[in-house]
């Protein structure tokens, strides 16, 4: 199967340098996208390739989220919480532990397929997921994987362990781990926070992440209550009690939000080969507080922890935000943007080759080029701006619509068990 992007303008993620032609896709594994004099005639196609007119348009490597949760699909415009929330703990119980409580499989089924809907149609072919279902935990991480495989998505899951809501459903994290990592081999052992995770919770995870090669996924310090927790229960901040365990030795660990650190936190952080996720649109929603993530070193990428799925926008509020906390300029914003391609690579997970494109028609009034590409970034280029997408190379978005599953079905379907779980909320 090969795509053939004919006549355009393409970007290198790594250098921005500019080159215009045709080019040609295929989805051979580590393949990058090859510049050819002349694409072939229609009538000379074989079934499964196709011809994209990109005259005019913008192709450049398509996007990564570094930590979503995509379980929360499904509470937009959901019923207010029985009590509005007067803290961040109180916003986790009242809404988000509520929602994740309630949770089944088809639910989990239907925000999968919108989510990952979503990201194709916003450049996304890779997601780092987070989830959480402690009813429904059996069988959710394959749930999720089938659910991205047919919409064309590549995934890194793994499922939120928490000592939360008892032993039983703590053991059942657990095993779902282990299942997913024995059978699909490319995983994380997920962690709610600190201050939901025992001694033996932890070291349970950390064991079973150093036994199948993998790394932890966990929220650190998003709240000041999970200092607070750590410091009363261990006498230890929570990247000292991180770094205990062994978790921070691991390079695929992922540490979300990261906000309430100190000096000593962040030396440890950036002298390990862990790696930190922003998330700045939900701390700034959650009223958490905001952190200077250039003190954590250069392993920093960019999520949105499950309020949306557009990277763009996550690029460009972590920029406007980190003027004022850390002095962040353009190219920071851009390379931390990119980051997680750097993540994905150097641990070795599979599906973020460079077959991944995005093209955008780019109707900017002022000229684009490599020496003002990130200009044109920051404060020019939005999801609406792309009508195709290439996922390990497939075209998985042609012109604004989605290819592999019926749109309007997915959705219809997202619907029907959104107000199921209203129902039960």
């Amino acid at each position: 199967m090969t795509v053939y992007l004919k006549n355009a303008t393409f970007i290198d993620w790594e250098t921005l340098e500019f080159k215009e032609g045709h080019m040609a896709v295929c989805t051979i594994q580590g393949n990058r996208p090859e510049f050819i004099s002349k694409v072939p005639d229609p009538k000379d196609l074989d079934s499964q390739d196709t011809i994209v007119d990109c005259h005019n348009k913008l192709v450049t490597k398509s996007f990564v989220c570094g930590h979503h949760h995509i379980y929360s699909t499904l509470a937009r415009g959901m019923p207010a919480p029985v009590k509005n929330p007067e803290n961040f703990v109180e916003v986790l119980k009242y809404v988000w532990w509520n929602l994740d409580k309630n949770l089944d499989l088809e639910m989990i089924r239907a925000s999968a397929l919108a989510a990952a809907l979503y990201c194709a149609k916003n450049g996304v072919t890779f997601v780092i997921d987070h989830h959480a279902s402690p009813f429904a935990v059996r069988g959710s991480l394959n749930l999720i994987k089938e659910s991205f495989d047919a919409v064309g998505i590549s995934h890194l899951l793994c499922y939120e362990i928490s000592d939360r809501d008892g032993e039983t459903s703590r053991d059942e994290g657990l095993q779902e781990t282990e299942t997913y990592l024995q059978d699909n081999k490319q995983g994380l052992v997920g962690l709610h926070a600190s201050f939901t995770v025992s001694e033996e919770t932890l070291g349970k995870a950390v064991k079973l992440a150093k036994e199948y090669n993998s790394g932890i996924h966990i929220h650190v310090a998003e709240d000041r209550a999970d200092q607070t927790d750590c410091e009363r229960k261990y006498n230890k901040r929570v990247i000292q009690r991180l770094a205990d365990a062994g978790a921070l030795d691991l390079p695929k660990t992922i540490l979300g939000h990261c906000i309430h650190l100190n000096d000593q936190e962040a030396e440890l952080l950036k002298n390990s080969p862990a790696w930190v996720v922003e998330n700045v649109e939900s701390n700034l929603n959650n009223n958490v507080g905001l952190a200077d993530y250039g003190r954590y070193g250069n392993n920093i990428m960019l999520g949105t922890d499950g309020m949306h799925n557009d990277m763009l926008r996550s690029a460009k509020s972590a920029f406007i935000v980190g003027q004022t906390t850390e002095g962040i300029d353009f190219i920071g914003a851009y390379q931390r943007f990119r980051a997680a391609h750097r993540y994905l690579s150097d641990n070795g997970f599979q599906g973020d080759d460079n077959n991944n494109l995005v093209i955008l028609e780019y109707d900017s009034p002022t000229e684009i080029t490599k020496n003002n590409f990130l200009g044109h970034f920051l404060f020019g280029l939005e999801s609406a701006h792309i009508t195709d997408v290439i996922s390990n190379g497939k075209l998985i978005v042609k012109n604004k619509s989605l290819q592999t599953l019926p749109e309007e079905e997915t959705l219809s379907f997202a619907r029907e068990m959104g107000k199921r779980l209203w129902e039960k909320l």
